[in-house]
């Protein structure tokens, strides 16, 4: 079993025993969206100390929670899991990492982003909207396969030009990942 340097920040207890299952790690958990000041500090310390992997659910919760840890934290590694690959089995129940596949952690893990601090190239709201991802009725389905292929997580029209220029994505990185979108439509 894989053992993880850093520290993984979750949501919850259900969240550490699925990690715990997939990886040798040590997590701390949030406790839902309003983290304690308590909380941030021992982030804070741990991200000094060993470094942090925020790991959160693929929500609206586990987003506030990834901002409020950024604006903090802003060395934080972030990894992320798809909607789909965090649905639970049963027909109640919220979508969580608790629910995702060992392998789907163990993939998410073994792409973590940490916040560029080169911005080298930026891809701007033009190559968004020509790469239509923004502004049409394709847009939300394009954007939720560029999260995948380019395993960022779900963002919205507003977070993706943010998102991709916090990690750093390259232009050719990005363009590549329209092109196979783009590929995938043609074929259907």
């Amino acid at each position: 079993m894989k053992r993880i340097k850093e520290v993984i920040v979750v949501e919850g207890k259900s969240d550490t025993k699925q990690i715990q299952r997939a990886v040798d790690a040590d997590t701390i958990e949030t406790r839902g969206s309003a983290i304690s000041d308590e909380t941030l500090a021992l982030i804070d310390q741990l991200a000094q100390t060993r470094g942090v992997i925020v790991f959160t659910d693929p929500d609206f919760s586990g987003e506030k929670i990834r901002r409020i840890i950024a604006r903090e934290v802003p060395e934080a590694k972030q990894a992320f899991i798809q909607k789909q690959d965090a649905l639970p089995t049963q027909r109640h129940g919220s979508v969580g990492v608790e629910h995702a596949s060992l392998d789907a952690i163990r993939s998410a893990l073994a792409s973590v982003y940490t916040e560029s601090k080169q911005n080298q190239t930026v891809i701007s709201r033009h190559d968004l909207i020509q790469a239509r991802l923004v502004g049409t009725q394709q847009a939300r389905q394009r954007r939720l396969r560029l999260g995948e292929l380019l395993q960022l997580g779900y963002v919205n029209g507003k977070q993706l030009e943010r998102r991709l220029r916090m990690f750093g994505i390259q232009r050719a990185d990005f363009w590549s990942a329209v092109a196979e979108i783009d590929k995938e439509e043609q074929n259907d």
